[in-house]
């Protein structure tokens, strides 16, 4: 049986590191990387040159969207060049070489600014006696709230792939996914409700890679099993089989 081609864009990122120790021997993995990965496959370019990334993907099955900046002190033309114009590339790059599936590395910032509402707001202050003993989860069905330009262009990212897979009938999995650390462990009292360890992220990675046809867009969150988390992981249990292995809890008091 031919081995499934599997394509990382940011492969040396933090996530793409951990991905990268779980899927090495299980799929033919090539790396797509503005620097050299050591031990894959590499073609090495800058996501928003699409003539420049196109020869990445000839003969890839799936696609997994890391690449991109993350929150900090960012100009928008850092978030226009590789958040948008850069999804934007990986997204057609994959439509005109025949990619079957794209799994896009978004964000809890797409709903972050519900944190701002009770009980969310108490939960992430670590303020726990004013949280009530249940409280709703934030589906994938909740409206987007997103914490600044970068969780915006995290939408921006979800909504293209939507159009894709509307368009052209490439299966489109969006990861909301939490706070994952070098240190894979909670630093900061709202840790303990949207921290995910870099095993979790892996695995759900292979999850979504190994996924069925039948899967043709949706949107997961992605997080550690945390006792204070209050993003719902549920719909991801339900339609590819994901239950973290891992908690904040067993580092409270640590």
């Amino acid at each position: 049986m031919t081995t499934r081609s599997v394509l990382v864009t940011g492969m040396s990122g933090l996530m793409g590191t951990a991905i990268l120790k779980r899927l090495r021997g299980k799929y033919d993995l090539v790396a797509l990387n503005r620097r050299k990965v050591e031990g894959v496959r590499c073609r090495q370019a800058d996501i928003k040159n699409l003539d420049a990334i196109l020869p990445a993907f000839k003969d890839v099955d799936t696609v997994v969207h890391l690449a991109g900046v993350f929150k900090g002190k960012l100009s928008w033309k850092d978030y226009l060049e590789s958040n948008i114009v850069g999804t934007y590339n990986v997204y057609e790059a994959s439509r005109v070489s025949g990619v079957k599936r794209i799994i896009f590395a978004s964000s809890g910032a797409t709903v972050g600014g519900w944190e701002k509402e009770p009980p969310y707001d108490s939960i992430v202050q670590g303020r726990y006696e004013a949280v009530p003993q249940a409280w709703p989860k934030l589906t994938h069905d909740v409206p987007p709230r997103p914490v600044g330009v970068y969780g915006a262009t995290k939408i921006w990212g979800e909504s293209l792939g939507r159009a894709y897979s509307d368009a052209f009938g490439i299966s489109v999995i969006c990861l909301r996914i939490g706070v994952v650390n070098p240190e894979d462990r909670p630093i900061e009292p709202r840790h303990f409700a949207v921290w995910c360890s870099q095993r979790d992220i892996a695995r759900m990675v292979e999850m979504c890679i190994e996924a069925p046809p039948s899967v043709k867009y949706d949107i997961f969150y992605v997080s550690s099993n945390n006792k204070w988390g209050f993003r719902d992981l549920e719909h991801a249990r339900e339609v590819v089989g994901f239950v973290p292995e891992d908690s904040a809890d067993k580092f409270v008091g640590r």
